[in-house]
């Protein structure tokens, strides 16, 4: 049975977009691309239509994906959102004492999870560790390198 997917109504938006996307441009491109690659001859002997069913096996391949997704997602709701601890929506301010730096991650669920952008999924390890969290406490994170980074949260926001 699969799993209900977190998304912000920002996340639900860009799934939506990218899939009338690919099923709307992106199948008509591979289309035509198999289209003019029988064209050229024999397809046993063909490697552009090869590489073109290919590249269609993998745009329906994303477009299942993206489907599920969205039959089994559930947006979080920006009024269920609270400052009290960490959830999915909130934005975590902390101090890393280690390192000496402060940061911020947006929690989000893992389908819209993008670390270079500081949104961290919900099933990371930082971001499972900051769940339930509150303003004030100091959390061990244990990393996959198999190190433990202590992180203070000193504000919490809503992220949504």
């Amino acid at each position: 049975m699969p799993r209900d997917v977190l998304l912000t109504q920002e996340g639900l938006d860009k799934l939506k977009s990218e899939l009338e996307v690919l099923q709307t441009t992106r199948r008509r491109e591979v289309a035509e691309r198999i289209k003019e690659a029988r064209e050229f001859g024999d397809i046993s002997e063909n490697s552009e239509y090869d590489d073109a069913k290919n590249e269609q096996a993998m745009l329906e391949q994303r477009i299942a994906g993206l489907e599920e997704k969205l039959r089994s997602a559930q947006v979080i709701d920006a009024s269920h959102v609270s400052t009290d601890k960490v959830q999915v929506g909130s934005v975590v301010h902390v101090d890393d004492p280690d390192r000496g730096k402060s940061a911020s991650y947006t929690i989000v669920g893992s389908a819209e999870a993008d670390p270079a952008q500081s949104k961290l999924s919900n099933e990371s390890p930082i971001g499972r560790a900051l769940l339930n969290h509150a303003k004030g406490d100091t959390v061990e994170v244990s990393l996959p390198n198999g190190r433990t980074r202590t992180l203070k949260i000193t504000k919490i926001d809503v992220g949504l």
